[in-house]
């Protein structure tokens, strides 16, 4: 299986926010690029656009979390410009130190200059909740989101 440009994105769109290269990934973006999180629980969007939105909403990622991503599988598709792949989360959230691993099937697809114009994330948010959720705070108190952008 070649490494299409789509894969390329993906790869890429991985490697930058697991290093913390947050102002290098938003360049992987077009001007009005969407991020979609179909899954996305109450406070956090479901959808971010644009590359402002996206630099807003990414910033605060390596300080939330300390993940690399692995075991990345790409699905064959028809079209370059499209790419599917699943992969895992390993690593731990910041401010708790809890661990923050989970399956993420992900979907890119370029625009005809070869950036990416939509990104899908299919992640699982209870995952990311308890890692984020202080032990303490387990206990009946109310935990927000990080970002609520």
């Amino acid at each position: 299986m070649s490494l299409t440009p789509a894969r390329h994105a993906l790869a890429e769109h991985l490697r930058l926010v697991s290093s913390g290269q947050i102002e290098e990934w938003i360049e992987l973006y077009a001007e009005d690029g969407i991020v979609d999180f179909p899954f996305a629980p109450a406070g956090v969007p479901t959808r971010v656009q644009g590359r402002e939105a996206l630099l807003a909403h990414m910033r605060g990622f390596p300080q939330t979390f300390d993940v690399t991503f692995v075991d990345v599988t790409f699905v064959e598709t028809a079209d370059p410009r499209i790419a599917v792949a699943e992969y895992r989360s390993e690593g731990r959230a910041v401010s708790t130190g809890k661990s923050y691993e989970q399956t993420v099937i992900s979907i890119v697809r370029l625009d005809e200059a070869g950036l990416v114009e939509r990104f899908t994330d299919y992640w699982n948010p209870l995952v990311a909740i308890e890692a984020l959720t202080p032990d303490e705070a387990a206990n009946g108190h109310d935990v927000s989101w990080p970002s609520k952008h």
